[in-house]
């Protein structure tokens, strides 16, 4: 089956539909109809080949490719969303609510609008729909999202100057854990390894298979290798440059020599890595 992929937000999630005969190039702007009614949506995958099998959502037709009547309404939706969002949060002011309007989202055939925040816990906004109900007369929706989906909306420059990958280019967050730090030899200072919305970056998940690849055949700090000087243990390692800082043994009464090598040169004799609770058994697997 021949399929296009649509966006509807900027590094938003793809979803599929059938272009029902149109040749559609990348990045043009269509009109489909989803489960939340008629959309406007950019074209991120032009028309391709599809195992419809593969694809969970039910696949829709796209209903024509954009006219300058549909941008011209695009246009008008977006500045509408504008002053929906002023409003909503003078009325959240109003009704004294604990919550944060992140972002507004209004339907192209103007059928429903929703208003995304952030909250620390459960909040009461009965009569706050009632409200916005009545102003906009049209089908209100209230969606509390998390910090992560709140950086997505906002956007911003990470730490690495450029635009957080979030907003740019992932279109789904994936889990993201302290080990791919512990593994990447960053510093677990939570300030240097967490994103704008304070969690884990998102980065780690993705260069994670990298290191993995790279660990393959490194020693651990505090093995016992064999280099061209004697053998040592070893400082530290950096998997990037795939060297191994070693701490030699020399004759009885000297200091050990400290020097670089290159994991060509390196023959570990015994692993003494330190296992999850610290000891130096060098292979418990947590078995104490």
């Amino acid at each position: 089956m021949i399929i296009v992929g649509v966006r509807f937000k900027n590094a938003g999630r793809i979803y599929y539909f059938d272009p029902d005969g149109l040749e559609i190039p990348q990045d043009s702007a269509v009109i489909v109809e989803t489960v939340r009614g008629v959309e406007y949506g950019i074209v991120a995958l032009s028309n391709r080949e599809a195992n419809v099998s593969n694809l969970s959502q039910p696949i829709r037709k796209v209903l024509r490719i954009a006219t300058q009547a549909d941008e011209e309404q695009e246009e008008n939706n977006r500045q509408k969303e504008a002053e929906a969002r002023d409003i909503c949060m003078e009325k959240i002011r109003e009704h004294k609510l604990d919550m944060h309007l992140v972002d507004v989202e209004l339907s192209f055939d103007l059928s429903k609008i929703i208003f995304y925040f952030t909250a620390d816990g459960r909040v009461d906004f009965r009569e706050l729909v009632k409200d916005l109900a009545a102003t906009f007369r049209m089908r209100i929706e209230l969606k509390q999202i998390g910090v992560r989906d709140e950086a997505k909306a906002l956007s911003g420059i990470g730490i690495c100057g450029r635009g957080i990958c979030c907003a740019t280019f992932l279109d789904e967050f994936l889990p993201v854990s302290i080990k791919m730090a512990k593994d990447q030899g960053l510093s677990l200072n939570p300030t240097k390894i967490s994103g704008l919305c304070g969690r884990l970056m998102c980065c780690l998940k993705y260069e994670e298979s990298t290191y993995n690849e790279l660990s393959k055949g490194m020693p651990g700090q505090g093995d016992l290798v064999r280099t061209p000087d004697g053998d040592g243990d070893v400082i530290n390692v950096n998997i990037l440059r795939q060297t191994a800082k070693v701490s030699v043994k020399k004759k009885p009464g000297e200091d050990p020599a400290t020097a670089v090598y290159t994991v060509d040169q390196i023959e570990i004799l015994e692993r003494r890595q330190h296992c999850e609770k610290g000891c130096k058994c060098g292979g418990c697997k947590g078995k104490h």
